[in-house]
């Protein structure tokens, strides 16, 4: 059965246009409401947003849906997607709803869902949902004197400060380190500069002046440009980079070098078997980190398991294999130790505590290998499935013969945008470039 509604990332689209309606977010608080209400206690959700202009309309729209359903709502304002995991479980709630579209700009928006345990809902409970979400619900919502009641819950920043905190080793202090801290004007704006300061770091944050508009614009881990700029003006030691709801870190290094989510793999890795505290003998990626990567894990006698992108397929294999650390290219950072889902901030910590115990440059401590020549293109389309046609699969067969065993190519359709990805990589830069525009091309052909 086709997904409709849900993608990799729970329900994502333009604000006020299917599936993010008000209507939509209402129907998606009703029915996840009837699946989580389980047992006869009181039943309870926890709603955190980021700071997108929309987040306003689908909050109150969810809030209307829980409290038909007979949940009471608790409503946490903004705060990164993983502070939503961590106080679902905390606040022992029968659900957990965070209000973003991460990276997205303003003009879209997301629903994601976590279950009591934190983590979010497997494809099984989602597909639940999604069949509620076109029934009529008149029969399963609760009766005038079960309807839930909604407040707004305060101190929750400092509840997330203080755990981001604790993930740090006894006893280590930022003091001394010069940190630029770019919350991409989202979630984290108010909670990860402060961590750090607390820490001891000195502290310059950009991107905390969020107006409902300027959320990921020009800023954040999928625009660092800014970030670069302000490490060099600064004489900063580091460069942090977060995305929308903070699930995601990309770092920049004293010389404004971007350092991405493999290369902060590889550290926190090493680090970590180092301690002996890396479980599973290795990392769990997707199938877009860098080959390089995959070699430098090998020659540290490490292994390298590799899953369909999206971070909640990560989760998955880790929870399934024993694994502790695992991650995403773009910044998503998994540490099942501390966190049920990626935490942007917490990895920057982890990151910085490798800096500290090594006591050299940051230049020095995270760049752990040389990246395989890898190139990834973006092909928008408007309708149809151009993977399914004969035209592209034949190019992508040609790809393949001509790639041989000396690279890899990955070809896919975004989970939250229409566009088909299509990444290659190899030891050939020149035949890199060649392969992907090849597809492209064809792709674009197609979706014309």
């Amino acid at each position: 059965m086709g997904r409709k509604y849900f993608g990799t990332d729970g329900i994502r689209g333009m604000a006020n246009s299917f599936p993010m309606t008000a209507d939509i977010a209402m129907r998606v608080g009703m029915a996840a409401g009837i699946a989580f209400r389980r047992g006869d206690h009181r039943h309870r959700v926890v709603i955190g947003k980021d700071t997108r202009l929309s987040g306003y309309m689908i909050e109150n729209a969810l809030v209307a849906g829980f409290t038909a359903a007979g949940m009471d709502v608790m409503l946490l304002g903004p705060l990164p997607t993983p502070g939503v995991a961590m106080l679902t479980r905390s606040m022992r709630a029968d659900i957990g709803v965070m209000i973003s579209a991460s990276h997205n700009g303003y003009r879209d928006n997301g629903i994601k869902l976590f279950g009591p345990d934190g983590f979010k809902l497997s494809d099984e409970i989602e597909m639940s949902i999604e069949r509620l979400l076109d029934e009529s619900l008149d029969s399963k919502l609760a009766s005038a004197k079960d309807i839930g009641r909604a407040k707004r819950i305060e101190g929750v920043d400092a509840r997330y400060i203080e755990f981001a905190k604790r993930t740090l080793p006894r006893n280590l202090s930022l003091d001394g380190l010069r940190v630029v801290m770019d919350c991409a004007n989202g979630a984290a704006y108010k909670v990860a500069p402060e961590a750090l300061w607390e820490l001891g770091a000195e502290v310059v944050p950009i991107g905390v002046k969020p107006n409902g508009t300027n959320i990921n614009l020009d800023c954040g881990s999928t625009s660092t440009a800014a970030l670069c700029d302000k490490v060099r003006e600064t004489r900063a030691d580091i460069g942090i980079a977060l995305d929308g709801d903070a699930d995601r870190v990309i770092i920049v290094d004293e010389h404004s070098n971007v350092i991405d989510g493999d290369q902060i793999m590889a550290t926190v890795s090493e680090f970590w078997k180092t301690g002996e505290r890396l479980s599973g003998n290795g990392v769990v990626a997707t199938v877009m980190s860098n080959l390089g990567l995959e070699r430098f894990l090998k020659e540290q006698g490490l292994g390298l398991a590799r899953t369909k992108v999206g971070d909640r397929y990560v989760v998955e294999h880790m929870r399934k294999h024993g694994y502790n650390l695992g991650g995403e290219q773009s910044g998503h950072m998994i540490m099942s130790d501390f966190a049920t889902t990626g935490d942007g901030l917490v990895a920057a910590l982890q990151v910085l505590a490798c800096v500290r115990m090594a006591d050299r440059p940051v230049s020095e401590v995270c760049r752990k290998f040389e990246p395989v020549p890898q190139l990834l293109t973006n092909v928008r389309y408007a309708n149809g499935k151009p993977l399914e046609d004969d035209r592209v699969k034949n190019a992508v067969k040609d790809a393949e013969s001509r790639l041989g065993n000396s690279g890899r190519l990955v070809i896919r359709a975004s989970g939250t945008e229409p566009l088909i990805r299509i990444m290659a990589e190899c030891d050939d830069e020149a035949m890199v470039k060649s392969v992907v525009d090849d597809i492209a091309n064809v792709v674009r052909e197609v979706a014309a």
